[in-house]
C-alpha cells in the first residue's frame, strides 16, 4: 500500500481519509472528475464522510459538492447534517445557486 498522508499536494500518496484504499491522491482525483467511473459515488460519499471539510475543497469546488449531495447523502452518516447545513447556508447567502 502507499503511504498515507494529510498534505493533499503529495499526489502519489493516499489520502488520510481512505486509510482503507490503495489509491492515490491523483487517482482519486481523477475517479472524482469522471462522470463514468462506477467508483465515483462511493468514492466521493466517502470523502465527504471521513475527510475533513477544508480537504475536501482540494479535490471539489462548492458548487460540485451542492450537486452530488443528494446522490451521495445516504453515503454519509453523522456528517450528512453538517454538509446539508454548510450547503444550505451558502445558499442562503446567495453563495451558491438553488436547485
Amino acid at each position: 500500500m502507499r503511504p498515507m498522508t494529510v498534505d493533499m499536494t503529495e499526489t502519489r500518496c493516499r489520502p488520510y481519509f481512505l486509510w482503507d484504499e490503495d489509491i492515490s491522491i491523483a487517482e482519486l482525483r481523477r475517479e472524482l472528475h469522471d462522470e463514468a467511473s462506477a467508483n465515483r459515488v462511493r468514492l466521493l460519499g466517502k470523502m465527504l464522510r471521513e475527510a475533513r471539510d477544508i480537504d475536501v475543497w482540494s479535490f471539489l469546488t462548492p458548487r460540485e459538492v451542492a450537486h452530488a449531495l443528494a446522490t451521495v447523502s445516504t453515503r454519509l452518516g453523522r456528517r450528512r447534517a453538517f454538509w446539508e447545513f454548510l450547503i444550505r447556508g451558502w445558499r442562503d447567502d446567495g453563495l451558491l445557486e438553488r436547485p
